[in-house]
């Protein structure tokens, strides 16, 4: 189970859990993991409505550094909240089993780019002779440069937006 994408799901589902749940159990095991801090706890009991103190701790996860945060979270929740964890699941479920749709390279920024510089490259090979006109090759962000030791020159190309 990714943390990360738990995360994600927890994001979807944050108003369901802060009008469902009463979080004084999960704060307690979340404390008991070291997923929240003492001082959290003490500024999560201070807040009087359980949906606000529950809203609050969740806000506050997101900011855990610990590595496992949403993985405890789902935990805590499993024993009383069954349901709510059976959501967490399917749609967990959901987001690990979609693929994730490619753009298609010649219509990516770097797609045109690359034909770019491949006509650029037949151009100098018709042009000088060279075989292998490119020996290095540095993509940065703000541009590209392409780097020529045979000829000595170095072209430098913003990166098409």
């Amino acid at each position: 189970m990714d943390n990360e994408f738990l995360k994600k799901v927890f994001i979807t589902l944050h108003w369901t859990i802060a009008k469902n749940v009463n979080p004084d159990s999960v704060i307690d095991k979340l404390v008991f993991k070291d997923v929240i801090t003492d001082n959290d706890f003490c500024y999560l009991y201070n807040i009087p409505d359980p949906a606000s103190r529950c809203e609050t701790l969740l806000s506050l996860l997101h900011f855990s550094p610990h590595p496992e945060t949403f993985i405890q979270l789902r935990l805590a929740l499993l024993d009383e909240y069954p349901g709510i964890v059976a959501e967490v699941d399917e749609q967990l479920s959901s987001l690990t089993t979609r693929q994730p749709q490619q753009p298609v390279m010649s219509q990516t920024a770097e797609g045109k780019l690359l034909r770019f510089l491949s006509h650029f490259v037949k151009l100098c090979q018709r042009h000088t002779g060279l075989h292998s006109l490119l020996t290095e090759s540095c993509f940065t962000s703000s541009q590209i440069k392409v780097i020529s030791l045979r000829s000595c020159c170095m072209v430098s190309i913003p990166t098409l937006s």
